[in-house]
C-alpha cells in the first residue's frame, strides 16, 4: 500500500496522530478493552473514590452511558462501587487491582511508540522539533477532557 501524499504540516501531524490512536487502540484491545473503558480505568486509577457524576463529565457523556460502562467493568471485576459514608446514595467509583495491573504499562507503552515513531530523526532534529511544536501550541488553549 502507498502511504498517501501529505503536504501540509498539519496534516502530517495528523498523520503521526493516527498512528499514535492506533497503536493505543490495538493496546488496549489486547486487554479486552474499549477506548473509553481504558480511559475510565486510568482516570480511576489517579482519582479513586469518583462519583459517576465526575466521570460523566469527564468522559463528557450522559451517567446512564457511565452506569452501562461501569456495570461492564464491574461483571470482569474491574471497578467496584462502594456507598459514601457520608451519604448512601453516593455511590463511589474505585479501580481494583486487576483493574489497575490491567492498563499498568500503557504510559510505556506510548513512551516507546514516541521513540519508534521518531526513530528516523537525530536527538538534535528531535529537540528542534519539540521546540518547534512547543512554539506553535503556546497560544492554544489547553486542551479539555
Amino acid at each position: 500500500m502507498q502511504a498517501p501524499h501529505f503536504d501540509t504540516p498539519l496534516q502530517l501531524m495528523r498523520w503521526i496522530g493516527w498512528a499514535q490512536r492506533k497503536a493505543a487502540d490495538e493496546w488496549v484491545r489486547e486487554r479486552e478493552l474499549t477506548h473509553e473503558q481504558s480511559f475510565v480505568l486510568g482516570y480511576l486509577q489517579q482519582n479513586p473514590g469518583a462519583i459517576q457524576r465526575d466521570i460523566a463529565a469527564m468522559t463528557r457523556t450522559s451517567a446512564a452511558s457511565v452506569s452501562s460502562l461501569l456495570q461492564g467493568l464491574e461483571k470482569r471485576g474491574l471497578v467496584e462501587r462502594r456507598s459514601d459514608v457520608d451519604n448512601a446514595r453516593t455511590k463511589l467509583v474505585f479501580a481494583t487491582p486487576t483493574g489497575i495491573d490491567l492498563i499498568t504499562g500503557f504510559e510505556d507503552a506510548m513512551t516507546a511508540l514516541d521513540d519508534t515513531l521518531l526513530a528516523p530523526l537525530s536527538p538534535d532534529e528531535r529537540t528542534t522539533l519539540r521546540e518547534l511544536l512547543r512554539k506553535v501550541t503556546a497560544e492554544l488553549p489547553e486542551p479539555t477532557r
